[in-house]
């Protein structure tokens, strides 16, 4: 991978950002060990679920630093390699079958996600979302024996669960997880409240059962439109008589007040909050 002479005096290198996932977290590998590479292009990585395929989403130039322990990128995947890729996928999707009819055999309280084998077929993993630690291991034994494979299982969150396994949202739309969310910022019932959002839960959850992601979008927008508006229920002066503040609308730069029976939009710079006494 080349750098420039400015970018290696300054200590600086290039990393690639690997998805093994559409639309998955990214993880950083060093790439030095193949030259030019470009988004889009598959490489093979280990990883701690073993030997992996993932695709480019972007190279970027870091610190030194924070590249200090990165995996190599092995080599970029050739044909025989993605041919092996696809041919494990579909074993995994079969493996995931057979644990889920194992789970229901057993009557196990677990929550599988997906499964994935490594490029070499030595082991399996297998994503779950719940499940008690003496049932996995249950579950571990019967499905190593069943699949005479090294049988691994993680647990992942609601939100990696929903991203995984993909769909709509109820705006319509592919879920923001699957299509471009890398990672997950925490969410707050502060950020539906300060857009002026229903708070009831089918409003507000997402797939996952989780706030949805997309409070988070446009919070800081609302905050900064918000600051020099009055708050709700204060009293306030307007050229249309006195009345309280029922609702803000921070986009327009409105207030929405209640002057006698008259519900009436007004430019936030033609209020004027009328103190308490």
């Amino acid at each position: 991978m080349s750098e420039t002479v400015n970018e290696q005096e300054k200590g600086k290198i290039t990393v690639v950002g690997v998805r093994f996932h559409p639309g998955g977290k990214i993880y950083h590998f060093d790439p030095s060990n193949c030259d030019d590479l470009v988004r889009g292009d598959y490489v093979v990585v280990d990883t701690v679920r073993g030997r992996q395929i993932g695709q480019v989403a972007y190279l970027k130039t870091v610190d030194g630093e924070e590249a200090r322990d990165l995996k190599p990128v092995l080599r970029r995947a050739t044909g025989r390699d993605l041919a092996l890729h696809q041919q494990w996928e579909e074993k995994a999707s079969e493996a995931l079958a057979t644990a889920r009819r194992i789970v229901r055999e057993m009557g196990l309280d677990i929550k599988l996600s997906t499964a994935e084998y490594t490029i070499d077929g030595r082991q399996l993993t297998l994503l779950y979302v719940t499940g008690t630690k003496e049932e996995l291991q249950r579950l571990q034994r019967r499905l190593a024996k069943q699949l005479r494979t090294k049988v691994e299982l993680r647990q992942i969150g609601p939100r990696d669960h929903a991203r995984l396994t993909g769909g709509y949202g109820a705006c319509g739309e592919p879920r923001c997880c699957s299509r471009f969310l890398s990672d997950f910022v925490p969410i707050s019932i502060r950020m539906g409240k300060a857009q002026g959002i229903s708070l009831t839960p089918s409003e507000i959850t997402g797939m996952c059962g989780r706030l949805r992601c997309c409070l988070a979008y446009e919070y800081e927008m609302y905050l900064e439109a918000s600051k020099d508006l009055p708050r709700r229920k204060a009293r306030v002066r307007t050229p249309y008589g006195t009345g309280k503040v029922i609702d803000l609308l921070p986009l327009k730069g409105m207030v929405v007040v209640q002057i006698e029976d008259r519900r009436i939009e007004v430019p936030a710079d033609e209020v004027e909050v009328i103190p308490n006494p």
